[in-house]
């Protein structure tokens, strides 16, 4: 796996995550919801931590600086 995430959408994917789980553990959002948002925040924050997006993959996107 070849990184494809650079450091700004790391952050974002963890702030968003950050905020998914914030609404769920206040049962601000709850049930089927609930459980998607943090399906969401625990797959979000994995993809920081290796910073690989599978979805990016297959579209060839790329938010990675280039290092020359």
């Amino acid at each position: 796996m070849k990184a494809n995430m650079g450091a700004a959408d790391r952050i974002i994917r963890l702030l968003l995550a950050a905020v998914f789980a914030t609404l769920f553990f206040t049962e601000t959002v709850s049930g089927t919801w609930g459980i998607v948002l943090m399906t969401l925040a625990v797959v979000f924050t994995l993809t920081s931590f290796v910073s690989f997006c599978p979805l990016y993959a297959p579209f060839g996107i790329n938010t990675c600086s280039t290092k020359k």
